[in-house]
């Protein structure tokens, strides 16, 4: 009996001990010291000035040659070390509960125990709650600067994807240098207008008669396109090349002729689909840039499956100085192909980022054969 009563005595004791009993002086300490140097780490990233735009920080993203660009990635890096930040510290605290809150084999007392702590768990609940939060606001602030647009950009480009390549034209230009050009094409785009004007007022025993398409005639599903008088064609042997200054505000008008595309060049951070019909299909097909801030050539891609040789619509963006393009524009007007006019100022008359994909059937077939 008198070795039961010690036995529940224990017990008693350590039951009373749970909850109670302080953290122990080293544990505090090693607690402690881990804080600060965590706080010492950020700190001191915060007031260094170090930049972010490296390739341990961008965690795989280009670094951007747009000032949307850079936003984006600036927010996907912070958003990247806000997650590992909180990953570390709730491992932290996760080997720091397993290694110095065991059960003791020699001690009867149980660890520290913080269940049933409301102002703790509250904090749990709302921590999550506040990060969400903060991570909405900056996507949002983010997201409402890239969809910003002014009422006259420098350049508006008309881009046209179709199976399985692109239409680049100029639909208006002004440098604000003296430099403009008014490039739409009217008598096309009057024309498909025309057409739809009267089959409007078509009736019979007087009762209108809508198209088949959207209210359109069936022979004219495509008069939402632009048609411009500089255009850019590509082609199975030819990728396009779409030339655009530096340092200008640009526009893009996107639409596709069949199925939805969709335009990306990575070095944008920016993707958009390309759809067929925008106004009916309720999609913003318009976007800006505020400026290219370098110049060279940047592929790219259709981001979207679209059909058999989806992986070889490519194009190329060729960005190069204003006066380069006004010289380039010159030599459109005067009738010089793409290639010619970007040979005329220097540039590679051909893509450099990408080349033609091969679109013969028959090209692994016979490879195979020959390996045999």
């Amino acid at each position: 009996m008198c070795g039961d009563q010690e036995g529940v005595s224990v017990a008693h004791k350590a039951s009373e001990e749970i909850g109670a009993r302080p953290v122990r002086g080293r544990q505090g300490r090693i607690l402690r010291r881990a804080g600060l140097a965590v706080s010492m780490g950020i700190t001191a990233m915060l007031v260094s000035g170090c930049s972010i735009d490296n390739v341990w920080l961008r965690f795989g993203w280009p670094s951007g040659i747009t000032p949307q660009a850079t936003r984006m990635r600036e927010l996907w890096t912070w958003s990247v070390l806000a997650a590992l930040l909180m990953g570390v510290l709730v491992w932290g605290l996760t080997f720091w509960t397993v290694i110095f809150h065991r059960k003791k084999k020699d001690s009867p007392e149980f660890p520290r125990q913080t269940g049933y702590n409301v102002p703790l768990e509250l904090t749990y609940t709302a921590v999550p709650f506040v990060i969400i939060a903060v991570l909405f606001y900056f996507t949002v602030v983010v997201q409402n600067y890239i969809q910003e647009r002014v009422p006259d950009p420098n350049v508006t480009v008309d881009v046209t994807a179709f199976q399985w390549n692109w239409k680049f034209g100029y639909r208006n230009i002004d440098l604000k240098n003296g430099v403009k050009f008014d490039g739409i094409d009217t008598t096309r785009e009057a024309s498909d207008q025309q057409q739809l004007e009267e089959y409007k007022e078509r009736t019979k025993d007087g009762h209108p008669q809508p198209g088949p398409m959207h209210g359109k005639p069936a022979n004219d599903i495509l008069s939402y396109l632009h048609y411009d008088k500089i255009e850019t064609v590509g082609s199975s042997t030819e990728v396009p090349v779409l030339v655009l200054p530096t340092g200008k505000t640009i526009e893009f008008q996107l639409a596709a002729v069949d199925v939805v595309h969709a335009f990306w060049v990575p070095e944008f951070l920016f993707k958009r689909d390309v759809m067929p019909n925008p106004k009916e299909n309720h999609s913003d097909n318009v976007f800006q840039i505020t400026k290219i801030e370098k110049e060279g050539a940047f592929v790219g891609r259709c981001a979207e499956m679209c059909g058999t040789f989806h992986s070889m619509m490519n194009f190329e963006v060729r960005a190069v100085s204003p006066e380069k393009f006004a010289k380039y524009i010159d030599a459109r007007k005067a009738g010089k192909t793409n290639a010619e006019a970007l040979e005329s100022i220097g540039e590679s008359p051909i893509a450099t980022s990408t080349q033609p994909f091969n679109t013969k059937r028959d090209t692994k077939t016979a490879a195979v054969a020959e390996s045999k």
